[in-house]
């Protein structure tokens, strides 16, 4: 998948390094789940195997490149896959879109522009709605779910056992 500067594709095993580099990062860990850093090889490995597990007609967990680069650097992550509901929550299964980025990858605008590619394929695919979940305090994330169009519905407790800001979009 294309944008105007990003490249998105599936990460394979030569992206451990960039993994193990951005991972190991509280600052990028800190809303993401229960916040802990990665620090090795073995669980970025783990990582790739998992986000490659994820992909179906649908969905995905991308690794973004920038295009046009001498080096096609990575830069993060951009997902579109059935998100866990908590624990004793049933229904139909819904679609999170969410976003993980370097550091210096931050202020520049890829979140959005990745993001905004997979709204557009989540559209072609004949998805109805896709849900965003961030961490009350976690105002970058909850600024790009704005500028995909996406509504702020409140707290709630219904993913992933935790409490997190709900948002949604209609496709």
């Amino acid at each position: 998948m294309l944008t105007s500067r990003l490249r998105l594709r599936a990460p394979d095993e030569g992206d451990i390094d960039f993994v193990v580099d951005m991972y190991s990062r509280y600052e990028v860990v800190r809303y993401i789940g229960r916040g802990e850093v990665q620090t090795t090889r073995e669980e970025a490995a783990e990582r790739i195997q998992r986000y490659r597990s994820q992909f179906g007609p649908s969905a995905g967990v991308w690794l973004i490149e920038e295009q046009n680069t001498d080096d096609d650097a990575a830069v993060g992550f951009a997902l579109l896959k059935p998100i866990p509901f908590s624990e004793g929550i049933e229904g139909e299964q819904d679609v999170e879109i969410g976003w993980h980025l370097h550091p210096r990858a931050w202020g520049k605008g890829y979140a959005s522009e990745a993001a905004q590619a997979l709204v557009d394929h989540a559209r072609a695919q004949g998805l109805k709605q896709l849900v965003a979940v961030t961490h009350a305090d976690n105002a970058a994330s909850q600024a790009v779910a704005a500028r995909l169009g996406m509504t702020h519905q409140d707290s709630t407790d219904r993913y992933y056992n935790t409490t997190c800001e709900l948002f949604t979009l209609d496709l």
